[in-house]
């Protein structure tokens, strides 16, 4: 009696996995599609995910060094320290724009703020355009499932235009193409939606963080400026 119920539960299991399986398959190409999107848009998110953090933009050890080099007049240094490939990150690329404008300009200190808050933008703008790819997908994920619904509609016409043959069998095969491909779409849509808001939210929020922060190293150009 215990190996009969085993049985069919693992009986009911099999076929539950094999109706999942099955109706993905029904989604056709536009399925298939669909859940290549899904891939691509998982492995941008994980990327942003490890990119759009305060410790990949704005390293401590980054912010603490550059302000001992700028307390003491080191802006050559500072300015090195900025364009080596090692320390490539959101706020050398800013402040290195910066530091550059003030040695070589005879207006250096009257053009820095103006310099960084170019190069901010600039910088900004690319993390921004960084986050396309995924709210890209987010668009025209409900779009391909449209054109799923409608290609499994054409083809559910055509079935109820066959004389002589089965039709039910087929015209259900084509009604389910339309809906999943539908469904797949939307559950791909609503999450890249969402995070394609989050992640540009989290870049105006890191890159107003940035802006203090790097007013604060100015300073020290500013002050060292004001005793000579």
């Amino acid at each position: 009696m215990n190996t009969h119920l085993l049985l069919s539960i693992l009986g009911q299991a099999e076929f539950e996995t094999e109706s999942w399986w099955s109706t993905i398959e029904k989604g056709g190409t536009v399925g298939y599609i669909i859940l290549g999107l899904s891939l691509i848009a998982l492995s941008l998110a994980v990327m942003h995910f490890v990119q759009i953090r305060r410790t990949a933009l704005l390293p401590e050890v980054q912010l603490a060094t550059l302000e001992q080099m700028l307390a003491n007049g080191k802006t050559q240094e500072a300015l090195e320290y900025c364009v080596d490939p090692s320390n490539d990150t959101y706020l050398t690329r800013i402040l290195a724009t910066g530091l550059l404008r003030y040695q070589r300009s005879a207006f250096g200190p009257f053009e820095l703020k103006s310099s960084l808050e170019e190069a901010g933008e600039e910088q900004t703008s690319r993390l921004f355009r960084s986050t396309d790819a995924i709210g890209l997908i987010g668009t025209i994920a409900p779009l391909l499932g449209l054109l799923g619904t409608v290609l499994g509609m054409v083809g559910a016409f055509k079935t109820l235009g066959t004389e002589g043959a089965n039709t039910n069998a087929a015209l259900a095969g084509n009604i389910s193409e339309a809906l999943i491909t539908t469904m797949l779409g939307l559950v791909l849509a609503i999450p890249c939606v969402a995070l394609f808001s989050y992640f540009r939210n989290r870049i105006e929020g890191l890159s107003s963080e940035a802006s203090s922060e790097i007013e604060r190293l100015v300073l020290h150009l500013e002050e060292a400026q004001g005793t000579k």
